[in-house]
C-alpha cells in the first residue's frame, strides 16, 4: 500500500532545481559580487572591447558557414561572412580595426580549408550553435556549444578560440564548461560524448581530451556544488540579506575588464582599466 507523506506525518518538498549555465557559475567563483550586479541586478554594462567583438564576428562567420550547402562552403564563403558581421566596438581606430578585419578573415577561410574546420570525416556536423541541457537531482545544467561533430557513433564537443593566448591539453581537460557540454550533449542528442576539442583559429591548434566517467561525475559535482552556493545566496538575497555580505567583490586581475565595473568602487580602485583594444595580439 502506498502512504502520502502527510501519512507518515511530514510534507515533503522537493528540491528546487538550479538551472545554471557554464557563463554562471565561472562569474560566482569569480566574483559573487559580479554575479549579482551581472544576473540579478541587470546592471548597465560598459562598453565592448576589441578583442570579444573579434572572438563574436568569428563565431557569427561560422556559424554562418555551417549553414551553408556543403557545395558552397568555400574559404571565400567564410571569409565573407566575417565581413557581413562584422563591427568595430572597441578598437582603436580605422586602421587596426582593418588589420584585425583582415586577420579574422584569414583565420576561418585558413580553418575550413586546411584546419580542424574543413576535416569533418565528410560527415555533416550533428549541430552547430546547438543547445543542450542534462538534469540531475539537483540542477538543470544548459549551454549553447558552438559545435558538435560526429566520429564514427560517438559526438564530440567543439569550442572556437580566438584569444591571443596559446593553448594546451590541459586547457581541454580542466574546462568544466566543455565537460558539462559534453554530458549535456550526450543526454539532448542520445549519443555518447567523452571529447572536447578547443580549435584555436589563430594559430589552428586542435587541444583535446578524452573524458571518462569519473572526470565527467566530478564537473557535474562540482557544478552542484557551486549551483548551490548561488542559489543560497540569492535566497537570502530575497529574504532581505545584506547584498554586500552575500555577493562580497573578489578583487583579481580580471576587474580590469570586468564589465560592470562601473558600479565596483573596491574593483576601479585595485586595478586600473585597459583600452579597449589591449587584449588584441599585436
Amino acid at each position: 500500500m502506498r502512504m502520502s507523506s502527510g501519512q507518515l506525518g511530514f510534507d515533503f518538498v522537493a528540491p528546487r532545481l538550479v538551472r545554471v549555465t557554464p557563463a554562471r557559475l565561472g562569474t560566482w567563483r569569480d566574483c559573487p559580487r559580479r554575479y549579482r550586479l551581472g544576473y540579478l541586478d541587470r546592471a548597465s554594462r560598459g562598453g565592448g572591447r576589441a578583442s570579444s567583438t573579434l572572438g563574436a564576428v568569428v563565431h557569427l562567420a561560422l556559424r554562418a558557414f555551417y549553414g551553408l550547402p556543403p557545395a558552397r562552403r568555400t574559404p571565400d564563403a567564410a571569409a565573407a561572412f566575417v565581413d557581413r558581421n562584422w563591427n568595430g566596438e572597441g578598437f582603436r581606430d580605422a586602421a587596426q580595426e582593418q588589420v584585425h578585419r583582415e586577420r579574422a578573415r584569414g583565420w576561418v577561410a585558413a580553418y575550413v580549408t586546411d584546419g580542424a574546420g574543413g576535416d569533418l570525416g565528410g560527415a555533416e556536423p550533428l549541430g552547430v550553435e546547438q543547445w543542450v541541457s542534462v538534469s540531475t537531482e539537483r540542477i538543470v545544467a544548459e549551454g549553447r556549444v558552438d559545435r558538435i561533430d560526429a566520429r564514427g557513433r560517438e559526438a564530440v564537443v567543439v569550442d572556437y578560440k580566438t584569444g591571443r593566448r596559446g593553448l594546451s591539453a590541459d586547457d581541454a581537460r580542466d574546462s568544466e564548461a566543455l565537460a558539462l557540454y559534453a554530458v549535456a550533449t550526450a543526454r539532448t542528442l542520445h549519443r555518447a560524448c567523452t571529447r572536447v576539442e578547443l580549435h584555436h583559429l589563430p594559430t589552428g591548434e586542435v587541444h583535446a581530451f578524452d573524458h571518462d566517467e569519473r572526470t565527467l561525475r566530478a564537473a557535474l559535482g562540482r557544478a552542484e556544488a557551486t549551483a548551490a552556493e548561488l542559489a543560497g545566496a540569492t535566497d537570502a538575497l530575497a529574504a532581505g540579506g545584506d547584498p554586500e555580505a552575500l555577493f562580497p567583490p573578489r578583487i583579481s586581475p580580471s576587474c580590469g575588464t570586468c564589465g560592470v565595473r562601473r558600479h565596483c568602487p573596491e574593483g576601479r580602485a585595485a586595478v586600473p582599466e585597459p583600452a579597449p583594444w589591449d587584449g588584441l595580439a599585436p
